[in-house]
């Protein structure tokens, strides 16, 4: 059985873990808003989504923006701007929310009622790795059927559990070779 890459890296091999490649691809689904939160229009799409509802405050608060009713009001006439920490609290705040918000739906997507989604694996980049050093690590797909747990660690922002389920649960099905998918430069889904 593979064992984990404890020196990634060390003769000259490029790429990210996988598990950052899959929530990168999962974020991308859920279809953040694309306006920087520095613009007026990225700020105010923020602040309308997690400002709307007495629940979407809620949640809020619950995702961390700490800022006061009074404040979030002055911001969205513009009778004050926010600081950059607040400007990132804030993303922070729409970022966690939006995932909570979209993982149900994420889930039913990629499961396909037990039909699974394809992935893309793309080999990590070993052009600066001697060639004796390399390993023989091609592009590969795989359908994978069990979403839960990883839909559920990326919700809540739990990198320690996506990179386990990643090692342990979806990448095993690729076989014997399966350690060499750990670090990869790109996923894809075809979802």
């Amino acid at each position: 059985m593979p064992q984990r890459n404890l020196e990634f890296g060390k003769f000259g091999a490029q790429g990210l873990k996988g598990y950052e490649a899959a929530a990168r691809q999962l974020d991308t689904l859920a279809g953040f808003i694309a306006s920087p939160v520095t613009t007026r229009r990225g700020m105010m799409a923020r602040l309308n989504y997690l400002t709307r509802t007495p629940h979407a405050r809620a949640q809020a608060r619950e995702a961390g923006l700490t800022v006061t009713d009074r404040t979030l009001r002055r911001w969205a006439e513009g009778k004050a701007n926010p600081s950059r920490k607040s400007l990132a609290q804030l993303d922070t705040a729409y970022r966690r929310v939006r995932r909570r918000n979209v993982a149900r739906h994420l889930l039913q997507r990629l499961n396909r009622q037990g039909r699974g989604t394809r992935v893309e694996f793309h080999p990590l980049n070993q052009s600066q790795v001697a060639r004796p050093l390399q390993r023989d690590v091609s592009f590969r797909t795989l359908n994978v059927r069990r979403w839960d747990r990883m839909v559920e660690a990326w919700a809540a922002d739990d990198e320690e559990t996506m990179d386990s389920v990643w090692f342990d649960d979806i990448t095993a099905d690729l076989g014997s070779e399966y350690g060499a998918y750990e670090y990869v430069m790109n996923i894809g889904f075809a979802a």
